[in-house]
């Protein structure tokens, strides 16, 4: 049985799927390796997510339109956030 999504989670998170499997298509991934891997490798990668995340919050809205692509971006790094909290723990 479906779950009845009352803010169309269902939707946003399919589109993020989309989003974040686009970026390991585009420059981001040269030589089959992410920058943000370099930094989290590094230990910044708690620092360098939260401050990605409060720069696409604080862009929204103010460049140009209101960027959809801003609030991707900020879901993907709370993921990637998450995930090096997850390291942090084992």
């Amino acid at each position: 049985m479906t779950k009845p999504y009352k803010y169309s989670e269902d939707t946003a998170l399919a589109e993020l799927k989309d989003y974040i499997d686009s970026t390991y298509d585009e420059h981001y991934s040269k030589n089959k390796y992410q920058a943000t891997e370099f930094i989290i490798d590094g230990g910044h990668g708690e620092g360098f997510c939260i401050g990605n995340i409060l720069k696409y919050a604080q862009r929204y809205g103010r460049k140009g339109d209101k960027n959809r692509s801003d609030l991707l971006k900020l879901l993907h790094y709370g993921i990637i956030a998450l995930h090096i909290n997850d390291l942090e723990k084992k």
